[in-house]
């Protein structure tokens, strides 16, 4: 009950292949000058020759990624219009799976090659994980995709964010798993379409799609929360974030963290955490504080004030142990403690001195000199 037959897998497949794709610019006629790939002299653009505002820049480590200039060639060369990376690598992935995996080809066929881009594929694997008997895979197929179609932010964001989990999470093994299997990444995408609908008035549906998504993912996001692109939810599972929260872009939050109020005030009420933040699982920040660019919130760390960009704070309330030398470490995901913490917390508890001094990790650790607060 609630499943989505084979049969109708295939007539989902087929009825999304009618849906508006990508509208596309039309290649100029004119030669116009553009800018070299490879940083050399303007040359003029031959016709079927790709121009860089049509491709979705993609996030290596966090640094947008120049486009191989090997692609301008062999677009001019075959007159076919450019691709889309990361779509083209989900679709060689999936067809590799299927040759592995016979029994999941049915699958792998509905949900990623009977599509032509990334936008369908997706709005297909989010309704069929988030439907029931009363909210239909193919109401929700269409719900996602008016949206997704029709909306240039969430398709750039949808790229950012995959690249994001293929990047920082170990266990992500391609872009392929990510879209099909990560909860996060749809719990994430999901959310983008809630907030876009609450923005347009749709409040109540939106408010049904962040409900479902509570039920089956367990993630609870406001539809009204905003949240930047190139985000990670790693495992996911647990994680609140309130109404007027703000996450900035390339930030990593880990299982069991909240961005929560801290009571029935009413207006902004929520943190906001700045870009390339790093908030380890289980980790609590509440009320209407700043996390700063770059900062790093060890694991189950109570958050009640603003913490200085590029900092790292730990404890019940957390209080500044260091400072890190990565410009955003949600990119290195390295967010142990460093052995001076432990030093640390093992002087505080055998009543030692008030503050200590925290000094580089002898390997070049994330940790920079810095005074202790108590």
């Amino acid at each position: 009950m609630g499943c989505v037959s084979e049969e109708r897998w295939f007539y989902s497949a087929q009825m999304i292949s009618t849906h508006t794709v990508l509208e596309e610019e039309e290649t100029t006629k004119e030669a116009v000058k553009v800018e070299d790939f490879a940083g050399s002299k303007s040359k003029k653009q031959q016709p079927g020759e790709l121009r860089l505002e049509r491709v979705f820049p993609v996030y290596a480590v966090g640094v947008v990624s120049e486009p191989d200039p090997n692609l301008v060639a062999s677009v001019a060369k075959s007159g076919c219009k450019p691709g889309d990376p990361i779509w083209d690598a989900v679709g060689e992935e999936a067809k590799l799976e299927a040759e592995k995996e016979p029994i999941l080809s049915s699958f792998l066929y509905a949900s990623i090659l009977s599509h032509h881009c990334l936008e369908q594929a997706l709005a297909f694997v989010l309704a069929n994980r988030l439907q029931n008997p009363t909210l239909l895979a193919t109401q929700l197929l269409d719900i996602f995709s008016d949206v997704i179609m029709h909306d240039r932010g969430i398709q750039r964001s949808i790229r950012h964010d995959i690249q994001a989990f293929k990047d920082r999470d170990p266990s992500c093994l391609s872009y392929c798993s990510a879209l099909l299997y990560l909860k996060g990444y749809h719990s994430l995408q999901t959310h983008r379409v809630a907030h876009a609908l609450w923005n347009q008035g749709r409040k109540v549906l939106a408010s049904a799609l962040q409900s479902r998504v509570s039920e089956v993912f367990g993630v609870d996001i406001h539809p009204a929360a905003k949240i930047g692109e190139g985000i990670l939810l790693d495992h996911a599972t647990g994680i609140v974030i309130g109404e007027t929260a703000v996450v900035g872009d390339r930030v990593s939050l880990m299982q069991g963290v909240t961005l929560g109020g801290t009571g029935k005030e009413i207006g902004d009420r929520h943190p906001k955490v700045g870009q390339g933040a790093l908030i380890g699982a289980s980790a609590t920040i509440l009320g209407n504080i700043r996390i700063g660019e770059g900062a790093m919130i060890a694991a189950g760390a109570l958050v009640l004030k603003d913490v200085p960009p590029h900092s790292m704070v730990a404890g019940i309330p957390a209080k500044v142990i260091g400072y890190v030398d990565e410009q955003d470490p949600s990119l290195t995901m390295k967010h142990d403690a460093s052995r001076e913490f432990f030093e640390y917390i093992a002087a505080r508890s055998s009543g030692g001195r008030s503050s200590e001094m925290i000094g580089p990790r002898e390997n070049g650790g994330t940790s920079r000199d810095a005074q202790v607060e108590t």
